[in-house]
């Protein structure tokens, strides 16, 4: 079903490549076009979940097209920063491996009638990506402030890593603590619900 919050989300992924392109092309203010590109993209993807709550507009599309939209913004911005030398490859390879492979584990999850719902961290994870790729596109311009772009890569890894491993932790504690035939073939939450 098309509604808003599922075109604001396609409209995320139409932004990836024409942020890519800015951030690949040499022009006078592209960490400025890129910065604002990435934000607008970002803040699709509050938007998009916070008015399908709202309005009760949640639909199977929009919980496979969200993530994947969040996911192919993320992981194009960090190729290209890896791609302009200012994000390690291996970080980079590890935050992208860390969401795929979830992504993945919630599939399985999803054949077997469990939901592993967002956690505290995994929202933390998305906000620390956030400002990390968005001070990094920015580099040039921070000055002294600089090496906090760096840095904050490597905290979102940490936290990425952390969640990740939560994630994998609640979903073999769940799988192992109970079968789909005892939930009466209906879906079961791991952990706290999306909020």
């Amino acid at each position: 079903m098309i509604n808003l919050p599922n075109i604001l989300s396609c409209v995320r992924i139409l932004i990836v490549p024409i942020l890519v392109t800015v951030l690949l092309t040499e022009f006078e203010g592209k960490e400025a076009v890129g910065l604002g590109l990435f934000l607008i993209a970002a803040l699709t993807d509050l938007l998009d979940g916070w008015i399908a709550r709202r309005w009760n507009l949640v639909t199977r599309l929009g919980k496979l097209l969200d993530p994947a939209a969040d996911k192919i913004l993320t992981s194009a911005a960090f190729i290209s920063l890896v791609e302009l030398g200012l994000a390690p490859a291996w970080v980079v390879v590890t935050i992208v491996s860390r969401e795929f492979a979830i992504s993945t584990l919630r599939g399985v999850a999803a054949t077997q009638n469990l939901v592993i719902a967002a956690s505290w961290s995994g929202k933390v994870k998305t906000v620390i990506q956030v400002i990390a790729i968005s001070l990094l596109i920015v580099h040039e311009g921070l000055g002294v402030w600089a090496p906090y772009g760096r840095f904050t890569l490597y905290v979102a890894l940490a936290v990425s890593i952390y969640s990740g491993i939560e994630y994998a932790v609640r979903y073999a504690r769940n799988l192992l603590g109970s079968s789909p035939r005892a939930a009466g073939g209906r879906a079961r939450t791991v952990g706290p619900h999306a909020g």
